[in-house]
């Protein structure tokens, strides 16, 4: 991977993992409950995930290129559609709630581990996600094993950082989140729009 491919991707990754979701919450509010250190299990366990869902995008993205060569094209530019449309469902999201009750675990580390773990790869919209985000940093001359490693190990080291920070700023940030929610997911809904808009036709 290029270094400004890279450069562009890291940026990129920073402003998805920002972006509430599943795990984000899982940690902020895990931090509330258990404290940031406990927390890390939850997220090693989200982490581990997010690398399982997108090998599994690049293995699917193997066997478009392998056959064929235009596959890449379309496939960004479908994409780049996908990453329109959850910036419009994003836009139109409530404001973030955070409720207790729904986030109760068992005390074991490895039951925090597995929460986190399932909260990765049980929404089939994040395997939809990576199949439309990857393919517009891939270079189809280049090692695509390569690649996934320095995808996977990217994405992973910055949500793990941004879910460890969300953790340890959970009483902070909760009041926030539930204050400016709307507001907040509308900026990142127009971010995920942009972004659907400009990287297919990157180069």
């Amino acid at each position: 991977m290029a270094l400004h491919t890279w450069l562009i991707y890291l940026l990129a990754v920073v402003g998805l993992s920002l972006t509430p979701g599943p795990n984000s919450l899982l940690a902020l509010t895990h931090g509330a409950l258990y404290g940031h250190r406990r927390s890390l299990f939850t997220i090693a366990g989200g982490s581990a995930g997010f690398v399982l869902l997108i090998a599994l995008s690049m293995l699917g993205i193997g066997a478009l290129l392998q056959a064929s060569a235009n596959a890449l094209v379309i496939l960004k530019f479908a994409g780049g559609a996908y990453l329109i449309w959850l910036g419009v469902q994003l836009w139109r999201a409530p404001p973030i709630r955070l409720t207790p009750d729904a986030t109760a675990v068992p005390r074991k580390n490895r039951a925090l581990f597995r929460q986190g773990l399932l909260a990765a790869i049980s929404n089939p919209k994040v395997l939809l996600f990576y199949g439309a985000f990857l393919p517009q940093f891939i270079d189809p001359g280049r090692s695509l094993w390569q690649q996934f490693v320095v995808m996977a190990a990217s994405f992973a080291l910055v949500e793990f950082g941004v879910e460890y920070l969300l953790a340890r700023l959970a009483h902070r940030i909760r009041p926030w989140l539930e204050r400016t929610g709307r507001r907040f997911n509308r900026v990142c809904g127009g971010l995920f729009a942009l972004m659907g808009a400009a990287l297919p036709l990157t180069r």
